[in-house]
């Protein structure tokens, strides 16, 4: 089982420098990932909320094994064409080692929907994020792109260079416990994280769900976990990867810190 140090980029940790430092000692300490969360907005008390792209760009540059990426971007409220680019040039950057999140998002948390103008409707944004998955697969393959869908057009362009994996980078999609159409969304890809688990019982239930639907061999099922869980239970139930799920409203980086030179040892 694989471990990531996961972090809110919010306040402290708002600081780009300080979220690539951190990213640097856990490569050090033996973490496998370091994942960021993607917002533009959080409710209060949080204040300042940093732009992950960029420090995972950061990151790429000033680590070599580390596995990085977004849990979760919410796709709907990016363009498709540009996301290709921007994980293509960051797949080549970091060597391969970017993974994507992916997932519908939530206005509730700090109104990024509604007070930027973007879709506020649940359904829409599905429809807007398996669209947009259809054309990031279609542009890392490296042949002409042509689709004409509801919501987006791309009209025979070709997106090169390729992301540095092949086919392409992987893609693991957010969903709630108990919801099918997440499910099913995910099998298609590469990984399903499950928002909000209460206990690994679920986590047996949902792989017991994947096997039935069908996966890739290399499929991930990932799960976040308070620091001083015990994963143990949840890789018996089928988990291949956890994450640290820090509190993002009482976030301090010396409690960051902390749980990432503890390491990420199974105890």
């Amino acid at each position: 089982m694989k471990a990531a140090l996961w972090v809110p980029l919010f306040d402290e940790l708002a600081d780009p420098a300080v979220a690539v430092q951190l990213a640097v000692e856990a490569e050090e300490v033996g973490w496998d990932a370091f994942f960021v969360w993607d917002h533009v907005n959080w409710r209060e008390p949080v204040q300042a909320v940093a732009d992950p792209w960029i420090v995972l760009a950061a990151v790429a540059v000033r680590t070599s094994a580390l596995r990085i990426g977004t849990m979760v971007t919410p796709i709907a409220r990016r363009r498709p064409v540009k996301l290709a680019r921007e994980t293509a040039t960051l797949d080549q950057l970091s060597g391969g080692r970017l993974t994507l999140g992916v997932g519908l998002g939530s206005d509730r948390f700090g109104r990024e929907f509604s007070a930027t103008g973007d879709q506020t409707d649940d359904r829409v944004r599905a429809q807007l994020m398996d669209e947009s998955l259809a054309v990031l697969t279609a542009a890392w393959s490296g042949e002409p792109v042509d689709h004409h869908g509801t919501h987006h057009t791309v009209d025979n362009l070709r997106f090169l260079p390729r992301p540095a994996q092949r086919p392409g980078v992987p893609v693991w999609a957010a969903g709630f416990p108990g919801n099918l159409k997440p499910l099913r969304r995910a099998a298609r890809y590469d990984g399903f994280f499950p928002v909000n688990l209460t206990h690994w019982d679920q986590v047996a239930e949902i792989a017991g769900t994947l096997a039935e639907i069908g996966t890739k061999d290399s499929f991930d099922l990932v799960v976040a976990l308070e620091p001083g869980t015990d994963p143990i239970p949840y890789e018996a139930a089928g988990a291949t990867w956890w994450l640290t799920d820090f509190d993002p409203e009482a976030l301090r980086l010396d409690e960051v810190r902390g749980v990432l030179r503890a390491g990420p040892s199974i105890n």
